[in-house]
């Protein structure tokens, strides 16, 4: 007998509750706050519409439904089932931080301030939570997936994202490396490489495709390809500046080739997880073999 579905509910914890607990108690949340000229009046504004945006979250889950709550520090240590429905009740970035973890259980983006929140991947109001859960309850729910990419070192270490990934130096010393691909190389002094997807192409990638005024057509969300450019490399006897930037096709590859001590790749903007890289490891970044499918 198969399993009934299971919501697992996703946040992150408010400014607010973070403030709270990194001072003590409100009053020294607020003193800090007006101390730097901010109001705790709207930072308690913004938890609240948290708050009311999980309970008509919870309120919304078909009661034969299985439930369970993660915090979304408590991701890389939380096991998900081929059942479960993910609802993730936040910003846009918190279906990328969830979306690494999956192997094609469906993602439900819960916006809790459009007056914030551009609603990229998170589309649905609160109150509309309950129609969508039906829908998928009975199989009728559209799904929309999204291209995500990956990196694999040449000794097995594996990392993916829905966004970019970034390889370079842990600090801001210049990362030294050789590039491939298009059947071209080139060796760079840089400060690193994003390397994403067409969704990622809408935020970090966007920012580096506008800074260099590129004409490279970027990716949209839903297709294969990817995109790739070099931040600020550095022109010398020894390194170059004329491959920069890529389209990688979908059964394409860009690998890098490493040259200094320490590099480090990470995903979606989370250093903590991240992959260490020494001189001469080689890494491939690719198309993964896993989309996001997200709730439309």
């Amino acid at each position: 007998m198969s399993l009934r579905p299971r919501a697992v509910v996703v946040h992150r914890r408010s400014e607010y509750e973070d403030l709270v607990a990194r001072h003590g108690t409100h009053g020294q949340a607020e003193f800090f706050l007006s101390s730097r000229g901010r109001d705790i009046g709207d930072v308690e504004r913004r938890h609240a519409a948290l708050t009311a945006a999980r309970a008509a979250t919870s309120a919304a889950i078909p009661v034969e439904w299985r439930r369970v709550e993660v915090e979304r520090d408590e991701l890389d240590r939380f096991v998900f089932g081929p059942e479960d429905v993910v609802i993730a009740v936040g910003q846009d970035g918190l279906v990328a931080n969830v979306a690494k973890y999956l192997s094609g259980q469906p993602v439900v983006g819960v916006n809790p301030e459009p007056q914030w929140n551009p609603g990229i991947l998170v589309p649905h109001a609160p109150e509309a939570v309950g129609a969508v859960l039906t829908a998928l309850g009975r199989g009728a729910g559209v799904l929309e997936e999204r291209t995500m990419v990956e990196a694999v070192t040449d000794d097995g270490q594996e990392l993916r994202a829905l966004n970019e990934l970034f390889i370079g130096h842990p600090s801001h010393q210049s990362a030294r490396y050789v590039i491939q691909a298009e059947g071209r190389q080139e060796r760079h002094s840089s400060s690193g490489i994003l390397a994403g997807t067409g969704t990622g192409a809408t935020g970090w990638l966007r920012s580096s495709w506008q800074e260099r005024r590129s004409e490279l057509a970027l990716p949209q969300p839903t297709s294969p390809e990817l995109c790739w450019f070099v931040r600020e490399p550095w022109p010398s006897p020894a390194t170059g500046t004329s491959f920069t930037e890529g389209i990688v096709p979908d059964a394409g590859s860009l690998v890098v080739a490493v040259e200094s001590d320490r590099l480090v790749c990470f995903g979606d903007g989370i250093e903590a997880d991240s992959m260490s890289l020494s001189w001469g490891q080689r890494l491939t970044i690719r198309r993964s073999g896993r989309r996001l499918l997200l709730v439309r």
